[in-house]
């Protein structure tokens, strides 16, 4: 797998990054800042207090029949279901986000794209209170800063990070220009030609780049590089499959 900005090194103030999968199908990810990220947590944080005031106004109603004892233990687990299980249930859901994150159109996925874990989703979130050290999430802010991913250090030991989720996968075009029906200069196994007419079947699931870096192994056969070369061997390709079955 890798990673680079959509256009070589040149900053985007959009954060918007190509990453292109193994199978050479490419997705488009655009990490959240600390300003998004701080703003979803707001609103979480708001909700939960909604949350925990209103069950602590219903429990004080209820106090005089369940006693002052049930009350507070209830008062207490809530406070630990808000502050550790409130983010693990909502991001381990097919959304992949809390309430708060899906209010400005963020997600938590891994770093390939893909759904989080619950694993990695308990890890990340078990962590936050390193990030909250010394005060009000100083360290995790620092993390962010310190990776164009933003990531805390949860993220980083999790393998995930926080985008938003609007981007859609970009499927690689097909290679431009007309391509040309040509003879191996050489004869070619039954194996190199499977190989040559394989390479044209799965064309189009590559990005520019992985073509030619394939194309670049059949040099010696094509004899030229980067674009030519990727054209000659589809070339090629086309033409054992046209060729007469007695030639």
């Amino acid at each position: 797998m890798t990673l680079s900005p959509v256009h070589g090194s040149r900053p985007r103030l959009d954060t918007l990054q190509r990453i292109e999968l193994a199978e050479g199908v490419e997705i488009q990810l655009r990490p959240a800042g600390p300003t998004a990220r701080l703003l979803a947590a707001c609103v979480d944080l708001l909700i939960r207090i909604g949350i925990f005031v209103g069950l602590a106004i219903l429990l004080a109603v209820a106090e005089r029949w369940i006693g002052a004892n049930v009350v507070e233990a209830l008062l207490l687990l809530s406070l630990f279901g808000l502050e550790w299980l409130y983010f693990v249930w909502f991001e381990s859901r097919p959304s992949g986000a809390s309430p708060g994150k899906r209010a400005f159109g963020l997600r938590v996925v891994q770093v390939n794209g893909s759904p989080p874990a619950l694993g990695q989703v308990v890890l990340r979130n078990l962590l936050r209170w390193i990030d909250f050290l010394p005060f009000a999430y100083l360290t995790g802010l620092v993390s962010c800063m310190l990776n164009r991913r933003f990531q805390r250090l949860g993220d980083l030991v999790a393998d995930t990070l926080v985008v938003y989720h609007r981007p859609q996968p970009r499927a690689p075009s097909q290679p431009a220009g007309p391509v040309p029906l040509l003879a191996p200069p050489v004869a070619l196994t039954r194996e190199e030609q499977q190989a040559v007419v394989a390479f044209g079947d799965r064309v189009a699931m590559w990005t520019d780049s992985r073509r030619e870096e394939l194309a670049s192994h059949a040099v010696a056969l094509t004899g030229a590089g980067g674009r030519e070369g990727v054209r000659r061997l589809l070339g090629m390709g086309q033409w054992i499959r046209q060729r007469p079955t007695g030639g």
